[in-house]
């Protein structure tokens, strides 16, 4: 087998419509690939949960899908729309032996990819995705006909989830007297956040909750917050919660329209957590997590990690030192004692569990971790620049480091998806860091020209 992947990244399988590999094809290939090694780990028969957003190529790659799974002689539950975190739940309760997301997250509809889960409704291991790429290279064959795979809906999937949300703050939580504004960006928690919410007892205003195939996640959701922050304004409510597509990530604002990212919902979790005597372990986050809830949290005697961008990497470190609680600045905020993957609408409740037990707004609950300025600069790079060994870039980058003392930091981190290499830099005084950035990223500019 090889030990290198094709086709999966650190979140899947993702690309433009039409384009190698997100065609119609190749889909079907996947899905008769990923029923071929399903059905090879039990001698029972298997079955294959297959949700998705709600993109319009959702259907035709859905159907495709269906194909190459029963073709390989295993069963389908589709569930229709659905948030990503609700097929992980799904995939984990109903006993199957994988789940399929089809969605491309929190980019435009002309996008789109396949995410997969366990049945333990966490991430695929390395070796499964590897097993799968193995059999992708291989002719694709049918079962016999009476061994071909069945094909059913789940009609109940909307209202199972809707309970799960509302089981993890449990039965006596109410948002009573809440008011909130809810950005579903057209995704797939267009039907689900708004019940969830409203079913709690808050006062509920939704917005982006008319998908039509092509309007997923454009000027709405959690990377377009600004809508999300003129409406809480405008209706004076209490907050707004902001969900990306595919629904893992949250985003929040608070009453006066002041967006809280991810780090700071990460913040007012571990603090609620650390008043009621909860034991969380640590926090995990990354490279691209604010310094400022590293300085927070360790107000609070946390503990707090850094690991690679990507969930994947956040996951695997929280369930290495056995922490409950792991996320990213984006909004994708894991809670391990709740469920197995990053949930925007379980982030969120957990959030409001503060604002509900302390009686104080969020705008009190995130004041009291404060973001560092930071500055980013993207430098384009060549083939032949390797910065490891370029020791002008190291002695720069290790003299910021100095002037900055413990309460700032530098970052250098190449771009997973362009030719670019972003420089970072954050500290106590905003003009500091953007010179900080702008001399640094210039050292860069002439070593990577030096290097032609």
């Amino acid at each position: 087998m090889a030990d290198k992947k094709q086709y999966f990244g650190t979140d899947g399988i993702r690309g433009k419509v039409g384009e190698s590999p997100i065609t119609p094809d190749f889909m079907l290939k996947l899905g008769w690939a990923a029923g071929k090694v399903f059905a090879s780990e039990t001698g029972q028969r298997s079955k294959i949960l297959i949700g998705k957003d709600t993109r319009i190529s959702g259907y035709m790659f859905e159907a495709a899908l269906e194909a190459g799974v029963t073709a390989a002689g295993v069963d389908i539950n589709l569930t229709g729309p659905m948030p990503t975190p609700a097929i992980a739940y799904l995939t984990r309760t109903l006993r199957a032996q994988a789940g399929i997301v089809i969605s491309a997250s929190h980019n435009s509809f002309e996008d789109n990819g396949i995410k997969f889960f366990s049945e333990a409704g966490t991430k695929l291991p390395d070796e499964i995705e590897l097993a799968i790429e193995e059999e992708l290279g291989k002719p694709l064959t049918t079962v016999e006909p009476s061994r071909l795979g069945k094909a059913s809906r789940i009609d109940d999937a909307r209202g199972r989830f809707i309970e799960f949300c509302k089981s993890t703050v449990g039965p006596q939580f109410k948002l009573a007297g809440l008011k909130v504004v809810i950005d579903c960006a057209n995704g797939a928690t267009y039907d689900i956040a708004p019940a969830v919410f409203s079913e709690l007892g808050a006062e509920v205003i939704s917005i982006g909750t008319s998908p039509n195939g092509l309007n997923i996640n454009d000027h709405f959701g959690s990377t377009s917050p600004d809508a999300l922050s003129k409406r809480v304004v405008e209706e004076q409510a209490d907050l707004g919660v902001a969900f990306d597509g595919d629904g893992d990530r949250t985003i929040m604002v608070d009453h006066l329209g002041n967006i809280v990212d991810g780090d700071e919902i990460l913040y007012v979790i571990a603090r609620e957590r650390r008043r009621r005597n909860i034991d969380i372990g640590g926090v995990v986050g990354t490279k691209m997590s604010n310094l400022g809830l590293e300085l927070a949290l360790a107000d609070l005697d946390v503990p707090f990690i850094r690991t690679a961008v990507g969930d994947r990497f956040v996951l695997k470190e929280m369930l290495k030192r056995d922490w409950l609680l792991g996320g990213e600045s984006s909004g994708h905020i894991i809670c391990n004692d709740i469920t197995s993957t990053g949930d925007g609408i379980v982030s969120a409740l957990q959030a409001l569990t503060a604002v509900i037990n302390t009686e104080r707004p969020l705008l009190d609950l995130r004041s009291q971790m404060r973001k560092l300025p930071q500055s980013m600069i993207n430098v384009r790079l060549t083939s032949t620049f390797d910065l490891d060994s370029n020791q002008i870039v190291k002695s720069a980058v290790a003299d910021i480091e100095e002037k900055l003392g413990a309460r700032g930091r530098v970052l250098l981190r190449p771009s997973g998806t362009e030719p670019v290499l972003r420089v970072m830099v954050e500290g106590e005084e905003g003009g500091a860091v953007a010179a900080f950035a702008k001399e640094l990223s210039e050292i860069v500019l002439q070593e990577v020209a030096g290097s032609d």
